[in-house]
């Protein structure tokens, strides 16, 4: 089969297209034959070395899978060849999903949502998974609650505002002015131009000072410390990014806020959830870009750099198989 693989990590030009062996399923194991992945900075984290010390080379990245089962190991129970799934791979665990076929364990796959296509469905696992795992399992949002999306024309933050908006949340993000009319499209209540505006002075003046009770976080830097300014009593700020120094979070103190890390975790359950929301119209998938494997490196461009498109938003697909 072919893979895109990288033999060092460091820039987008590493990724070698090559042939490897097609793998075979273990115990609960499932062979897919994978039609379209997608592009996120962890893969492109995974591709510069941030993560070397988890990894041994070559290395096959990417973390997200639209395709077909075509061969089942021994003991699934609950897929059958020909079943049409979506998944994100276990993370640092064996081969990514940058190749034409991949093995999952039964446990982490969930069935496709009917009314997409692969290239859609493969942006969702690990964006729309994290979502979930910040706003339902560890913030909780509940109907009626207020919540600032940091990010919101990302591609965590497309899904994040779309589910939010679901849960019955009010719904605040931060944008590139340009990005705007899309995002309220998509459910956001209040956008806010983080380049000619103070996102903290609008939340203040939004929420007539009382703040908001969950901040999402997907950019990192001061955010995380500058938060605590315009949190409710009793709010809660949930993380994806990365802590590269230490933080004064002395704001947060005053709101006896709840700070959340996370680092999402594979399960079918949560695919499932998603599932139903996409097929209920509540949740789109949004892909700017498609790119076949070949161009693999490219892609990772420009969503590391923007090269070429400093207005890009959303997510990239990238068709492995027609």
């Amino acid at each position: 089969m072919k893979a895109a693989i990288i033999k060092e990590f460091g820039s987008a030009e590493n990724f070698k297209i090559v042939e490897i062996p097609r793998p075979i399923p273990g115990f609960r194991e499932v062979l897919v034959k994978v039609f379209a992945t997608s592009v996120n900075p962890l893969d492109y984290q995974v591709r510069r070395g941030d993560y070397k010390n988890e990894l041994e080379l070559p290395v096959i990245t990417g973390h997200d899978v639209s395709g077909e089962i075509v061969e089942l190991g021994p003991g699934v129970e609950n897929f059958k060849i020909g079943d049409e799934v979506y998944y994100t791979p276990e993370i640092f665990k064996g081969q990514g999903s940058y190749a034409q076929y991949h093995c999952a364990h039964e446990s982490i796959i969930g069935l496709k949502p009917q009314n997409i296509s692969h290239l859609e469905a493969a942006t969702l696992p690990l964006a729309a998974g994290t979502a979930w795992e910040m706003l339902v399992t560890r913030a909780q949002l509940k109907i009626n609650q207020t919540i600032l999306i940091h990010g919101g024309a990302g591609g965590v933050g497309i899904p994040t505002i779309q589910i939010a908006k679901a849960m019955g949340a009010t719904v605040f993000t931060t944008a590139r002015k340009i990005h705007h009319t899309f995002l309220t499209e998509l459910g956001a209540d209040h956008v806010i131009d983080y380049e000619h505006e103070d996102y903290i002075s609008a939340v203040h003046q939004l929420t007539d000072h009382k703040g908001v009770d969950v901040i999402i976080d997907t950019i990192g830097g001061s955010t995380l410390s500058d938060s605590g300014q315009i949190l409710s009593q009793m709010g809660q700020v949930v993380t994806l990014v990365d802590i590269e120094k230490p933080q004064n979070l002395i704001d947060a103190w005053g709101k006896n806020a709840t700070y959340h890390f996370v680092f999402t975790r594979q399960n079918r359950n949560k695919l499932d959830e998603i599932t139903q929301l996409v097929e209920n119209k509540k949740l789109k998938p949004v892909v700017n870009k498609v790119f076949p494997l070949s161009e693999i490196g490219k892609a990772h461009r420009l969503l590391e750099t923007k090269a070429g498109d400093k207005n890009f938003y959303g997510k990239i697909a990238i068709e492995i198989d027609k």
